[in-house]
């Protein structure tokens, strides 16, 4: 059995739907594949539409005092009345990301293409578009190079002398000053994004040719009756470096100085670094020759057709397509999230639009999070780095908001969304969302996540003072209730409504069960680090002694686990978030061997909202999924998975809501992991939730926490052996789920089982050897 990584089609893209994103990290592009004439939309992952807007209302402590007064009052619309007057920013929205232009490619054919194909190989990250012209074969060779922070274009004819082509940047609907020679055959395009600290870029356009001619004219690079023409782009922005200009041309003119050859051997190396650490092979049980289908009929496929009853449609399989999604949310990690650039955002690196949906931000309700949920676990904790790096401008930030809108001079706060300054005021005017002050908070749990992955004692140092201030913050946030409980208000459970026992509708609220949740595991993060670090023991008392008076997860009248500090209805029953659940997922909580009534009753709020509509997005479809590995219930993991591929996936695989958003990919990944790994509760657990479908297969390279690397291999549904390598040893606490023997090099291991945990002790560098 290998591992599937090639995406591929039989005509050019005709919409960013189908368009195959490549990216180093920090520039990205979508790739149509046209043969003749193509425009290809660029993005820079700095390029953001301002600078930090100041924007906390003056009258906020005010409208916070009066909200959190008349929520306890039981009167929540006007509460909403006072909170969204004066606790709404003044100016409602943060920065949004924008595109940095459109890069043309006007090739002459004489003809029209046939034969065309187009494709992206997930294990080099490079995309091609290939076909014939009057007997002529051209080909096309796209990549964005980490090393060499270019991208790269080849254009090659199996005749000499057969390449004729312009190329030129324009776009930003003219928001740009400067399109003009620099160099030879090198194109400056420059600008800047507006306000008085906005953010200013340049971009080189270069080309060299073998054979032919090439020179510029005006705006343009022209190439005449070449053999074959390479196009390479540069782009730098002042949120790096001033001298964006000067390293923007450096960049181009060190390149072009380059052979393709080179170029691509240094860009392949180092993806490869990072892609190849993890392998997923499953059996394929299509039952067709899936080498006769494009990528788009095979997502197609997994629908079925109006003759087909849901019985029909579980038997359209398609294994091999699972693991192309799973290798495919790796890939768009790698290409989007590198050390030293931006962390993915909405759209992750890829953004068409001038205005996008939700200003294509970090959204922290859940998005930007998910964006992380396969960082650790797929082996690409480096991927990780940059979401911490804007956790410390958020960090700055959420200081100057902590007190400024809530009088507190501990800590920092927040709320659903930030933007590349790590702007924490309330983003927009949602009621259901804006004044929800946990989003610094979840971001926060990465740190000691990241920690527990590596085991990196210097990074939780490090990073120790976010999570510190982050529970700081609630210290003296967090209100006693009438039934003594600590609790977080005005707030809400994420773009959910209740409806209360007086029937009035409202969002506002004081104690909803996500925030208890997120502060729970924050607070014992921390309890944790500081034990680690030998530091703070005072503050990690105080939460200890405040985590008895949290709300802890509560079954309400329809058996579920209450989404609100009372037993309210929704309005949405069949609503996309299911925040009362990240006790279950991301958090371990709700765990089924610890706390079974507890699953349960998650289990039963899963399939109260699915029922009614829930799941109904890719990135919700998704979060699901992750939801029922944690019950280890493999065949809603199956079902919940088809659907993510089938009905919440575009024809070039990113995960559907208009435009795309690629979290739902990254959770999708994660979700796959899951199923054949979970690090919870102080335990490693193998194949809890193995797909019945997945009979047979292995996976390798995936981390556990504790710093350990895990092997996977399974025949009929069974695991048959895992190898298990100890990075820096200690106690490895593991659940096979069948009778198993350990040895290391060739020998027994003296283990012991504890309510069947098989407990050994593990030393630094060797792998243990697990056989059923």
């Amino acid at each position: 059995m290998s591992t599937e990584t090639l995406m591929k089609y039989d005509s050019p893209a005709e919409s960013v739907f189908e368009a195959l994103p490549i990216g180093n990290g920090r520039i990205g592009a979508m790739i149509y594949g046209s043969a003749a004439s193509e425009s290809i939309v660029i993005n820079e992952d700095s390029v953001w539409s301002g600078g930090l807007r100041h924007r906390i209302n003056p009258d906020a402590v005010n409208g916070f005092n009066e909200a959190r007064a008349l929520l306890a009052e039981g009167r929540p619309d006007e509460a909403e009345v006072a909170a969204f007057s004066k606790m709404q920013g003044v100016t409602p929205n943060m920065r949004r990301y924008m595109p940095l232009g459109e890069l043309h490619i006007d090739l002459q054919l004489g003809g029209k293409a046939r034969e065309y194909s187009r494709s992206l190989d997930l294990s080099s990250a490079v995309a091609d578009a290939s076909f014939t012209v009057n007997g002529v074969d051209y080909t096309k060779e796209y990549f964005v190079s980490a090393p060499d922070e270019v991208m790269v274009i080849r254009i090659h004819a199996s005749e000499p002398a057969s390449v004729s082509l312009s190329c030129y940047i324009d776009g930003r609907e003219d928001y740009y000053d400067d399109n003009r020679p620099c160099g030879q055959n090198m194109i400056l395009f420059n600008g800047g994004t507006g306000s008085r600290d906005g953010i200013f870029f340049a971009a080189c356009l270069g080309a060299s040719a073998k054979g032919g001619s090439i020179h510029t004219v005006g705006s343009k690079i022209c190439a005449e009756n070449a053999d074959e023409v390479m196009i390479v782009l540069s782009v730098r922005t002042s949120f790096y470096s001033q001298n964006f200009e000067e390293s923007a041309q450096v960049d181009t003119e060190m390149a072009l100085q380059c052979e393709f050859d080179e170029l691509y051997y240094r860009h392949v190396n180092d993806y490869r670094d990072l892609f190849e650490r993890v392998e997923l092979s499953l059996n394929d049980n299509s039952e067709e020759d899936l080498s006769l289908m494009t990528t788009n009929e095979r997502i197609d496929r997994m629908k079925g057709d109006e003759l087909d009853n849901k019985e029909c449609r579980r038997l359209i399989n398609d294994n091999k397509l699972f693991e192309l999604y799973f290798n495919f949310g790796r890939y768009l990690l790698i290409s989007c999230s590198r050390t030293g650039t931006q962390p993915a955002n909405l759209q992750g690196l890829w953004n068409d639009q001038m205005s996008p949906p939700n200003g294509s931000r970090y959204d922290l309700k859940v998005n930007t999070e998910m964006c992380y949920w396969l960082a650790e676990s797929c082996n690409l904790s480096e991927c990780h780095l940059p979401l911490f790096d804007l956790l410390e401008r958020v960090c700055g930030n959420g200081r100057v908001t902590a007190k400024e809108m809530y009088g507190i001079n501990k800590g920092f706060v927040c709320h659903s969304n930030t933007d590349i300054w790590g702007d924490t005021a309330p983003q927009g005017e949602e009621r259901t969302a804006s004044i929800w002050p946990m989003g610094g908070a979840w971001l926060a749990l990465h740190i000691f996540e990241h920690y527990e992955y590596t085991l990196d004692k210097d990074f939780l140092a490090e990073k120790y003072h976010i999570l510190k201030e982050a529970a700081e913050f609630f210290t003296e946030y967090l209100t006693k209730d009438s039934k003594g409980r600590l609790v977080t208000g005005p707030s809400v459970s994420p773009e959910n409504t209740y409806i209360n026992e007086n029937g009035v509708q409202a969002s506002l609220c004081m104690g909803p069960a996500i925030d208890s949740q997120i502060i729970t595991v924050l607070f014992r993060d921390v309890i944790k680090a500081s034990e680690i670090l030998g530091k703070d023991k005072a503050l990690a008392d105080k939460l200890a002694e405040m985590l008895e008076y949290l709300p802890q997860p509560e079954t309400g009248k329809y058996g579920q686990i209450m989404e609100w500090a009372e037993d309210y209805d929704e309005t949405d029953i069949g609503h996309s978030h299911i925040s009362q659940l990240f006790a279950l997922h991301p958090a371990d909580i709700i765990n089924p061997y610890k706390t079974p009534k507890l699953a349960d009753a998650a289990r039963a709020t899963l399939v109260r909202r699915l029922i009614n509509g829930g799941g109904r997005t890719g990135w919700s479809c998704a979060w699901v999924s992750n939801m029922w590995a944690r019950l280890f219930d493999s065949r809603m993991v199956s079902e919940n998975l088809k659907r993510l591929l089938s009905h919440y996936t575009n024809p070039n695989m990113t995960a559907t809501k208009p435009p795309f958003q690629t979290e739902g990919n990254f959770g999708g990944a994660a979700a796959i992991a899951e199923s054949l790994l979970q690090s919870c509760c102080g335990e490693i657990n193998l194949l809890p939730a193995l797909p019945e479908e997945w009979s047979s297969g292995h996976v390798y390279g995936l981390k556990a926490k504790g710093g350990f690397t895990v092997d996977i291999n399974w025949v009929e549904g069974k695991l048959t052996t895992a190898d298990i390598h100890s990075e820096l040893g200690g106690e490895l606490r593991l659940r096979a789920n069948c009778v198993v023997s350990v040895a290391c090099g060739g020998e027994s291991v003296d283990s012991c089982i504890d309510d069947g945990v098989i407990i050994i002790n593990t030393e630094q560098g060797k792998t243990y050897n697990i056989k059923a």
